[in-house]
């Protein structure tokens, strides 16, 4: 292939890598478009895969593999203690540590050829790393299959490599992108991520919001804490955090904070009070019920659970350099007194007056007035009959 040709169709595949169209894709759409541009610029390629590197709390990477008239194809590896240890012998992790590009003919027996390479006829794999950030950043890969006899050509390769800062920068974005969501939604949950994201980063910037409020903490964590190791308490931990999140994001609950072995969440849907309340209620009985379900050697998992309707303010909070988004507010503190109420009264789910009004069940029975520690008049509070 002339130079002058190639040098034609490198800035044609650069020009659309840089361009509004593959910006606005996701890393999928953009595999795909990408493919097929190849081939309309003469590149015999027949199967292109992205290796993507995750930070991402489950996920340690994803490969997306496209070919020719076919929907592209995604798999996530999710972290696991041994995963490194059964890809020894992948050309894809050699490039990736490596940093180096390798062609691999897939009847070579130096390497373990990956699965999802085999049985579709390819010659010849190229596989190039995408290094992302300084040197001691993670690096993804990319890899170009062909089904051509003879492999790519001196010039095809030429191009390759001629797009691959291009391709490299691209594909960085979208990960930074996805990673900047899931760490935000992972640390302080799907709605507090998007309103961060939307720009509301100033210090002092606060948004108050009506919704139902509840309150979950570890019963006899102070006496766990003393019986066993650090690193239990942190295993016990993460089993009673695994019973009680989902029961509170499967009833369209989000989690504001985690305090030590506490849980604030809300539940906002402020056409409907009473069906905050429901949600909140509902969450709060799951996560009893999926906690009783767990049996442990060592620990008992209760917790003691508050609910209550009121207001919530949340934002930024700190100093110039270092800030924290938290929530304030007297019905916060409330929330957080009434819970504290559970092991003297007895009840392993207490509410206010206000919320048990809302709620408007038959099996609400009064507990009575108790004055709580920051407020000057007594609290009425109330539970289920049946605990």
């Amino acid at each position: 292939m002339p130079a002058t040709i190639i040098q034609e169709r490198t800035a044609h595949l650069v020009e659309w890598l840089t361009s509004d169209e593959c910006h606005d894709l996701d890393a999928s759409m953009a595999l795909c478009r990408l493919g097929s541009l190849l081939r309309r610029e003469g590149v015999p390629v027949d199967l292109v895969v992205f290796h993507l590197r995750r930070l991402h709390p489950q996920i340690l990477g994803s490969m997306m593999l496209w070919e020719p008239g076919k929907q592209v194809f995604v798999r996530h590896f999710e972290r696991a203690p041994d995963l490194l240890r059964r890809l020894a012998g992948s050309p894809i992790l050699h490039v990736m540590t490596s940093r180096s590009w390798l062609a691999l003919r897939t009847d070579d027996t130096r390497w373990t050829v990956p699965a999802e390479f085999r049985d579709r006829g390819l010659s010849e794999l190229l596989i190039a790393p995408m290094a992302h950030g300084g040197a001691d950043a993670q690096a993804s890969a990319v890899t170009f299959g062909t089904r051509q006899p003879a492999g790519f050509s001196p010039s095809e390769r030429h191009l390759l490599n001629s797009i691959m800062p291009s391709l490299r920068n691209a594909i960085e974005l979208k990960l930074w992108r996805a990673t900047a969501t899931t760490l935000l939604d992972t640390y302080i949950g799907p709605a507090t991520g998007r309103r961060i994201l939307s720009g509301h980063v100033e210090r002092g910037d606060i948004e108050t919001l009506e919704a139902a409020l509840m309150f979950c903490d570890l019963r006899g964590f102070t006496d766990l804490s003393n019986r066993v190791s650090d690193q239990r308490i942190l295993e016990v931990l993460n089993i009673y955090f695994d019973q009680v999140v989902p029961a509170i994001t499967a009833h369209n609950g989000e989690i504001l904070k985690f305090i030590g072995d506490g849980v604030l969440a809300i539940f906002q849907n402020s056409a409907a009070p009473g069906e905050s309340c429901r949600a909140a209620f509902d969450a709060a009985r799951a996560a009893q019920q999926r906690l009783r379900a767990i049996i442990l050697p060592d620990a008992e998992l209760r917790a003691g659970i508050a609910l209550h309707y009121g207001h919530v303010s949340y934002g930024n909070i700190g100093s110039r350099d270092r800030l924290d988004f938290t929530v304030i507010g007297p019905d916060v503190n409330l929330t957080s007194r009434i819970e504290g109420m559970c092991d003297a009264l007895g009840y392993s789910l207490l509410m206010s007056e206000r919320f048990a009004k809302l709620l408007s069940r038959p099996d609400i029975i009064d507990v009575g007035s108790h004055r709580l520690k920051g407020f000057t008049d007594p609290i009425q509070l109330l539970a289920l009959a049946e605990q």
